[in-house]
């Protein structure tokens, strides 16, 4: 059989040569194809594969979603503060709470140290969840340093007195600007005349005031700037709403269950009717700024009718709990604290 060689006519071999060039290019072309086919089969293959992952990388690190937003539940949480630890605000509000506690936790001797800062921090901006935190914290640190018997260390608003011959508890409560009743409350006396001369008693550094936040329905009491302990009050009802602005306890105003006439009868109530409306106490106020001024007739007092606390239901008085009416009372000076009422 001939074969065909470089050697054959010169027609022929230009003719070879050409078909096998023409054959070449087709399957190289054939080789090309098949390799991007195949690629674009592995690169749309599923989920699975290798480009789908690197799909999903390149996704995250160029455009970052939702994951690497900052989410409460990556802010620190202030320990032992119950279920409000869930309702946090500024993370810088958060971390400062919690560094606080746990000075506390870790040293309790530091516990004034602690009141301060939490009550630097209440005065700062925070959340309503925050406040509520922090003043559910202070409330119950005030259960040992203020009404307790003992004195921390390093507190300025308590200290230890050694009795005097011919004080009183009433001129002592009147040199430190608070009434002798809390005096005898947090040293435990329930006989004032016992005092004795050479006795050591805890006074306090006064005076106490109280804000009264008109949508919350509380009156908070503070020791000079300290905050101390919150209450649920009653307010007045539409058109004979408490008036905003800042009051102060008037002089010779404070009682218990003194006579009252009401304004629209004209019956006169006295303590002892089983009806008697205004409760354990009454603190008389007097304005002295904002919509305040001029204002008359206006009190803190206790209630006969529990279930207005919370409500708008009063001509403009606040009103608390008898007991907490009593507690308030031993708190505030005629003349000296001040009632805040705001919005």
């Amino acid at each position: 059989m001939a074969r065909y060689t470089a050697e054959s006519t010169p027609g022929q071999g230009r003719s070879y040569r050409v078909w096998l060039y023409a054959g070449g290019v087709v399957i190289l072309a054939a080789a090309v194809f098949m390799v991007v086919y195949l690629s674009r089969g592995r690169v749309t293959a599923g989920p699975q594969g290798p480009s789908s992952v690197l799909s999903v990388q390149r996704t995250v690190t160029a455009q970052p979603g939702p994951a690497a937003a900052v989410t409460p539940a990556s802010l620190p949480t202030p320990p032992n503060v119950g279920p409000l630890a869930a309702q946090v605000g500024e993370p810088s509000v958060d971390a400062a709470i919690a560094e606080a506690l746990a000075i506390l936790n870790a040293n309790s001797s530091r516990l004034i140290e602690v009141r301060n800062k939490l009550n630097d921090i209440l005065i700062g901006p925070t959340s309503p969840q925050q406040s509520q935190v922090i003043k559910a914290k202070l409330t119950e640190l005030s259960e040992q340093w203020l009404f307790s018997p003992s004195v921390c260390p390093g507190d300025t608003l308590c200290q230890a007195y050694t009795v005097k011959p011919g004080d009183q508890l009433r001129i002592i409560g009147e040199r430190q600007k608070v009434p002798y009743e809390v005096l005898a409350t947090i040293n435990r006396i329930t006989r004032p005349e016992t005092l004795k001369a050479g006795q050591t008693i805890k006074v306090i550094s006064g005076p106490f005031h109280a804000k009264v936040s008109r949508s919350a329905f509380t009156l908070d009491v503070y020791l000079q700037t300290t905050f101390v302990k919150g209450y649920f009050v009653g307010l007045g009802k539409p058109g004979f709403e408490t008036p905003t602005g800042l009051w102060r306890v008037r002089p010779g105003d404070k009682h218990i269950k003194p006579p009252w006439t009401d304004p629209d009868t004209g019956r006169v109530y006295r303590g002892e009717d089983p009806d008697y409306p205004l409760g354990s106490r009454w603190i008389g106020l007097e304005g002295v700024e904002g919509n305040a001024v001029g204002r008359t007739g206006f009190a803190i007092h206790g209630t006969n009718d529990p279930t207005q606390i919370g409500q708008q239901g009063s001509r403009g008085c606040i009103r608390l709990h008898n007991g907490d009416a009593v507690a308030v009372y031993n708190m505030l000076v005629p003349g000296l604290s001040k009632v805040q009422i705001v919005d």
